[in-house]
């Protein structure tokens, strides 16, 4: 699997067919092979317009494909094994495909026993579905529960990753969460690495009229990051960047992607061109004193 995932949250609304179909060639022209996406995204347009790539523009064998259920379409969590068994059968439906190679319970229900969600993970993995499965925006007691259920007795599905929001602006899970995922040998795949947008610099001086921040349906995703404290931890950014003469965005995607525990940072694209500005990033390796001196700028 690729050292970085395609995230594909907005597929199907503010990132349409022409544009999916350059970021899906170019990410797989580089070698990319993990791409993410969940049966909520865009009301499924996201897996739709995904699916339909797959079965135009690149073979699907190519690709790791991963999904995610739990939240239903008005925005309530349903873990239930009801729920998500079906809400599975539909993403495969509208991928085109007869099976997801990751397939991740895409938040904590506290209204389903867990015993009964992961029983639907096990049925998922039995009858073929899905090939192995994760979680996304647990809490560490949630991971670790989680974890230690599926070992508890031979046969059931181990789970391999956790999906998490993690970067230079958003370390609270270093805390519990990544000692956790440590503990119990889950990768981590972190969601919005560069900081919802704002660790490339682009909100430096204001909202650019071109941006996610910009749009309705967004602003208010990019805005806590628009305060005192990330503008430090920004600055320290291009500061660095300036020093190893690359851009913002390569050296948080590097100090993130080389965290502990990390597998693959998950990066969503608004065109082409950032993508590629992305995918040529990831070879930098940061120098230790610029990673030190990131860490204290934004240590939690």
């Amino acid at each position: 699997m690729s050292r970085l995932g395609l995230g594909t949250m907005t597929w199907g609304q503010d990132t349409g067919a022409d544009e999916a179909t350059a970021q899906l060639t170019a990410f797989v022209d580089a070698g990319g092979t993990l791409v993410d996406t969940a049966d909520v995204y865009c009301e499924g347009d996201s897996e739709r317009l995904l699916g339909h790539l797959l079965r135009e523009v690149v073979h699907r064998d190519d690709l790791v494909i991963a999904t995610k259920s739990a939240i239903t379409p008005d925005g309530r969590y349903d873990a239930s094994r009801r729920h998500l068994l079906s809400s599975l059968d539909d993403s495969l439906d509208r991928l085109g495909i007869d099976h997801v190679d990751l397939w991740q319970l895409h938040t904590y229900d506290p209204a389903t026993p867990l015993e009964e969600t992961l029983t639907a993970v096990d049925e998922a993995v039995r009858t073929g579905r899905a090939r192995y499965a994760g979680v996304s925006n647990y809490a560490a007691w949630q991971l670790a529960t989680a974890t230690t259920w599926q070992r508890a007795w031979p046969g059931r599905t181990p789970i391999v990753s956790a999906q998490m929001e993690y970067s230079l602006l958003s370390r609270d899970l270093e805390r519990e969460v990544v000692p956790a995922a440590l503990d119990a040998g889950v990768g981590l795949l972190p969601w919005s690495p560069l900081g919802r947008g704002v660790l490339t610099g682009k909100y430096r001086t204001g909202i650019p009229a071109d941006s996610r921040g910009a749009t309705p349906h967004l602003a208010e995703f990019v805005r806590p990051y628009l305060g005192e404290q990330s503008r430090r931890i920004v600055e320290s950014v291009t500061t660095a960047a300036e020093g190893l003469g690359v851009s913002p965005l390569a050296v948080a995607l590097s100090w993130v992607r080389d965290q502990p525990g990390v597998v693959a940072p998950i990066v969503g694209a608004r065109t082409s061109g950032q993508l590629l500005g992305i995918l040529q990033a990831e070879d930098l390796i940061l120098p230790q004193e610029i990673r030190d001196a990131l860490d204290d700028v934004s240590d939690i």
